[in-house]
């Protein structure tokens, strides 16, 4: 139910090669504690705000025990695959998707933190990384990492604790989310549940209820 935070990580924007798009992914660890608002890490930038950042993206987490797994598959990438690498802004152990639910509440440091959706996998992954399918492969693992929105601002540092504080959908987990959404013919009651879980990102909720209405109707059909 816990974790601890074992590095925080920020960064400014830098060009991406090889085309050299503006990101925020290269993060560098940061010593000390870190001031935490509604938008987000102090010292943090994002390149692209329509996927990354924002206030229902505020932080990234990232399990640290992801790494391995990733490394196993890509042998030759396994000295890049180290925390922080993937852009996260918090890393840790003891919580992954199979044990996070959706809407869950944290106290991180001073923060109260809350789990709002997934972080989707894309394309920047797999060019800081320089292997093109990394990204996909992220995606069909479900080690995606998810964010979180800031409930009450603070600080937090490495060594601090994320706490689980209140479980508002207990049982929709963050994993069970993922394949839902990944599913080529989901469960349309599955996904009207998903989509109607406390604390989800809206954007999430309402996609996830539309699809659930079209495949009713198209089984009605």
């Amino acid at each position: 139910m816990n974790a601890s935070i074992n590095a925080v990580y920020v960064g400014s924007l830098r060009p991406l090669p090889p085309e050299g798009q503006q990101t925020g992914i290269f993060k560098f660890p940061v010593s000390g504690p870190v001031a935490v608002g509604p938008q987000g890490l102090a010292g943090d930038a994002q390149g692209d705000r329509r996927v990354h950042g924002g206030p229902e993206k505020a932080v990234h987490y990232y399990p640290a025990e992801h790494y391995a797994a990733l490394a196993a598959r890509v042998p030759a990438l396994a000295a890049q695959l180290v925390p922080g690498v993937l852009g996260e802004n918090l890393s840790g152990v003891g919580l992954v998707e199979a044990t996070v639910c959706i809407g869950d509440i944290y106290a991180a440091g001073t923060c109260r933190l809350q789990v709002s959706q997934p972080r989707q996998p894309c394309w920047k992954i797999s060019h800081r990384l320089g292997h093109d399918p990394m990204s996909r492969l992220i995606a069909d693992l479900g080690c995606t990492g998810w964010y979180f929105r800031v409930l009450a601002p603070g600080l937090v540092g490495a060594g601090d604790s994320l706490t689980l504080l209140e479980r508002p959908a207990p049982g929709l987990t963050l994993a069970r989310l993922w394949a839902a959404h990944t599913s080529h013919r989901p469960d349309a009651a599955e996904l009207a549940r998903l989509g109607a879980a406390p604390g989800l990102n809206a954007d999430w909720a309402r996609r996830l209820r539309d699809r659930a209405a079209w495949l009713l109707d198209s089984t009605g059909r």
